[in-house]
């Protein structure tokens, strides 16, 4: 008898096949890699304070507007303000929901997608789930998130403040019309026009007032990394609209610790200042 017959008629076939399949049923073991849409530089800043990225996490939300909503009228589009803002909330809801999913506590560099239609609103968040070097898992209510980077979160960390949460707010109004004496006179002058600036002063203060509501529900001392987009409606001139969204933080210490900053000098030229064989 040769060898491999040998070894084949000593082993029990069936007894590998059931070893092999309850291997295969059993949950494969985490080896720590995920995927993330940081730099290199970033991740490495994530690892100077003790903290990890965990995987690329995402939320959604789409809500209607009633049809007829964009017609002409007189001061603020209540329904798209609220479609916005709960499109918001959502999202950042199912953003707080997949994170904790993955065992992260919070997430970082959040995009912010939105698009505004005549029939609907959408919004779109994307960022890299967060947790500290072998932390247990948390509830989706202690999920932070931010759209700070990686390398502003780790400054923010450093200094004794904590992320807490996105904060927004959203408005859109009816620039008032002009009679017709007022829009021939205008058409051949260059002049203000009030009634979309008195819209637009409108809509940003509404909009920046909701973002506040949602930082101090929060309990955070200020907002940070702000963007907004403004502008009329492409889809109806007559509108004009404000978003505004940021981070909530608040101090975690005694007191702010003042990162010093680190000089770096770079001893590589960039242009080669002579020719070494000019030495000879």
């Amino acid at each position: 008898m040769s060898g491999l017959e040998a070894t084949s008629s000593s082993l029990d076939v069936k007894a590998e096949v059931r070893r092999a399949n309850a291997f295969l049923a059993e949950k494969p073991p985490t080896t720590g890699a995920g995927t993330s849409d940081l730099s290199i530089d970033e991740e490495l800043n994530l690892h100077s304070i003790g903290w990890e990225p965990v995987e690329l996490v995402s939320g959604l939300s789409v809500f209607s507007t009633p049809a007829g909503l964009w017609n002409w009228g007189q001061g603020e589009i209540v329904m798209a303000g609220e479609a916005h803002q709960r499109a918001f909330v959502s999202a950042s809801q199912r953003l707080h929901n997949e994170a904790a999913k993955v065992g992260a506590h919070g997430v970082v560099g959040v995009h912010v997608e939105r698009q505004v239609y005549s029939t609907h609103i959408e919004i779109s968040l994307l960022g890299t789930a967060v947790r500290p070097v072998g932390a247990k898992p948390v509830d989706a209510s202690g999920v932070f998130v931010s759209d700070l980077s990686a390398r502003d979160f780790t400054l923010l960390m450093v200094a004794g403040w904590q992320p807490l949460g996105l904060a927004s707010g959203a408005s859109f109004v009816y620039a008032p019309r002009r009679n017709v004496g007022t829009a021939l006179q205008q058409k051949s002058q260059n002049v203000e026009l009030t009634n979309y600036t008195e819209a637009m002063y409108s809509a940003r203060e509404t909009a920046m007032e909701r973002m506040q509501r949602d930082a101090i529900a929060l309990k955070g001392d200020g907002v940070v990394e702000v963007k907004l987009v403004e502008g009329p409606m492409r889809f109806a001139g007559h509108a004009v609209g404000f978003a505004v969204w940021g981070t909530v933080v608040r101090l975690t210490k005694e007191s702010h610790h003042s990162v010093a900053p680190l000089k770096v000098v770079s001893l590589n030229d960039t242009d080669v200042a002579f020719d070494t064989a000019a030495l000879a």
